[in-house]
């Protein structure tokens, strides 16, 4: 049995300025051309399936017509809801969807209930937890003092009469670590500070296959059954390393498990750029091609740049982010703007001189030295 595993969409995200809609729709294309060569009994989405609580009318129509194609396909959709989603707006005709293969859970109930899938070896058990918080658990466990993101997914757990005889699958979003052993996260994931909504991995043992969302780079934890699909596309710079893909597994004989990944190919990719601007956009260069991937340029330049983002957008018109990364910037902040020492001992000279090499990155000319003497005799000043 082949299924297909997703998670974190964001349809209707935005990056910055730019609207990521055109590239989600290509994305979901591209998934739905590997569905027809995988052939998968399912598909798993676990999770952040919208980018907003309330998402737009584009955004909405856009995962319709991916789960209409789904469907189409006589293929079996299991989804979450993800800490980006409203439950209840997720799960709206979740009841009637389930005559088609369409299996939500939105909100969380109180408990878990599998789903079966047959095969020649038998039934596959897939439980659906929606993103929960303590808050959203105690209530079903009033005997627990449930504290914790753990605490409550453990009560959670270990109320689930799990036929560990069986194949079982669990699809989550939440934050999963190993021990001390913490997953790779990415800038544009929400995680609590200081560790609290933590979850160790020990927790999910009786399931043969955990199938996460919520971080954005593919990845296992803990074991490798237990495994982030990541999200289709990059949605920030810290994502630029990282190879988009979904996750393909086959279920053998229980215990038997084959995990690969394929890799996806973005409408734009999203990468940095780094060097002296007059590189950057050295359209003279035979090997230059001006590229429409969002860009983030990393300026080297020790002296001004003038109109940086307009040289920079003439080739590449994606261009999403400068950063200057010279001595000037790895300076304390406080020494742009104040000369070091003790300044009622110093001339205005002397201040300006300083001033300008913190501004600058070099020392006043000579020719410009005379012009500043000039000027302070000229308003009274006193010079050195």
């Amino acid at each position: 049995m082949k299924i297909i595993h997703i998670s974190d969409l964001h349809i209707g995200k935005r990056v910055g300025e730019f609207n990521m809609l055109e590239d989600q729709e290509h994305i979901l294309h591209q998934i739905l051309k590997l569905t027809d060569e995988v052939r998968p009994v399912a598909v798993i989405i676990a999770g952040d399936i919208y980018d907003k609580s309330v998402p737009a009318g584009e955004a909405v129509e856009i995962l319709d017509n991916f789960l209409t194609e789904l469907v189409s396909r006589k293929i079996q959709l299991f989804i979450v809801s993800g800490n980006h989603d409203s439950p209840e707006r997720l799960n709206f005709g979740s009841r009637i969807m389930q005559t088609n293969g369409v299996h939500i859970a939105g909100t969380f109930a109180g408990g878990l209930k599998p789903i079966s899938i047959q095969d020649e070896l038998g039934p596959v058990n897939v439980y659906l937890l929606p993103f929960i918080k303590p808050a959203m658990v105690r209530q079903y466990f009033t005997e627990n003092d449930i504290q914790s993101y753990d605490e409550a997914v453990a009560a959670v757990i270990n109320s689930v009469p799990v036929n560990l005889d069986e194949r079982n699958i669990l699809v989550a979003h939440q934050f999963i670590t190993n021990g001390s052993q913490q997953p790779e996260r990415s800038e544009s994931e929400t995680i609590s500070i200081g560790g609290l909504d933590n979850i160790e991995v020990s927790i999910f043992a009786p399931f043969d296959y955990v199938a996460l969302g919520h971080l954005h780079g593919p990845q296992c934890i803990g074991r490798e059954t237990v495994r982030y699909a990541g999200s289709p596309l990059k949605y920030s710079f810290s994502e630029t390393r990282q190879h988009k893909s979904i996750t393909v597994i086959e279920l053998f004989k229980k215990g038997n498990i084959d995990i690969k990944t394929i890799e996806l190919m973005p409408l734009h990719d999203m990468r940095e750029i780094k060097g002296p601007i007059e590189e950057l956009v050295n359209i003279n260069d035979p090997a230059f091609e001006a590229s429409r991937d969002y860009i983030r340029a990393i300026l080297t330049n020790e002296g001004e740049v003038y109109d940086a983002i307009g040289q920079l957008r003439r080739c590449y018109p994606n261009i999403m982010r400068i950063d200057f990364e010279n001595r000037r910037s790895k300076q304390n902040i406080l020494s742009k703007t104040a000369a070091s020492g003790d300044v009622t001992s110093k001339s205005p000279i002397e201040l300006f001189s300083e001033f300008y090499a913190n501004q600058n990155n070099m020392e006043i000319t000579n020719e410009q030295h005379c012009i500043l003497n000039e000027i302070i005799e000229q308003v009274g000043g006193v010079t050195k």
